[in-house]
């Protein structure tokens, strides 16, 4: 993900889905931060699916292979 770059956020606790943008945090720190309106719709400890999308014209389309990065409960990535 980039800085800027629209997400959508889906809430597995409440069922909520909704989108946002990426802002920037230490690197490293595991920190995944709701501000504004968007922290009205999750709470500290919800899982939640982030979804980056792309865009790709045919041939990229065919060799594209999406990613699924699972984390712990640091938002530490696991080995997969």
């Amino acid at each position: 993900m980039v800085i800027n770059e629209r997400v959508e956020i889906y809430n597995i606790e409440t069922g909520t889905r909704f989108a946002t943008y990426v802002i920037e945090a230490p690197p490293r720190s595991g920190t995944i931060s709701l501000n504004g309106a968007a922290a009205r719709l999750a709470m500290p400890g919800d899982k939640i699916i982030i979804v980056a999308y792309a865009s790709f014209d045919e041939a990229e389309a065919k060799i594209f292979k999406p990613r699924i990065v699972r984390v712990d409960g640091d938002n530490r990535i696991l080995a997969s």
